[in-house]
């Protein structure tokens, strides 16, 4: 092995892991004349799968509701598979954790937009994500734990 080893960092493969979605009350939640409340939730995970490869989930999950009915679920599991080679120990949960999430984020954003309006519905578009102030909350909340910071890489 050279000392001098480049930093590698490159998209291997980009896919949906997973996608669903419900509309539990169709078809008389189309007959509904109020703006349902929308809530987003989202999560991010990253694991090895072989040596310098990761492959990082971005789950985004999007309810719709009317008081208490459900106008539709979305779930999507937009996922990753990402070479990180020659990189330091520290620098390799950053970019697992706000880097890979940010290149995932739009694929995650249009697949969101798309199985909503497939459902009938006007299309969800998600807002841009600050990634870097989600991983530095973890990381605080972490530290106030008393909790490992890097919980979420396997």
């Amino acid at each position: 092995m050279e000392q001098n080893e480049q930093p590698v960092f490159g998209i291997e493969k980009l896919y949906v892991k997973d996608l669903s979605i419900e509309v539990p009350n169709a078809p008389e939640i189309f007959l509904e004349r109020e703006q349902p409340q929308i809530e987003i939730q989202l999560n991010t995970g990253g694991r090895a799968v072989g040596e310098g490869v990761y492959e990082v989930v971005l789950t985004v999950t999007v309810t719709a509701k009317m008081g208490e009915k459900t106008v539709f679920l979305v779930e999507v599991g937009q996922a990753g598979i990402f070479r990180i080679q020659n990189v330091p120990e520290e620098q390799l949960e950053p970019l697992i954790a706000v880097a890979c999430p940010n290149i995932l984020f739009p694929y995650a954003r249009e697949a969101v937009s798309d199985a909503v309006s497939r459902a009938g519905f006007q299309p969800i578009v998600l807002q841009p994500v600050n990634f870097e102030g989600m991983y530095m909350q973890r990381l605080q909340q972490a530290e106030q734990a008393g909790a490992p910071a890097d919980a979420s890489i396997q």
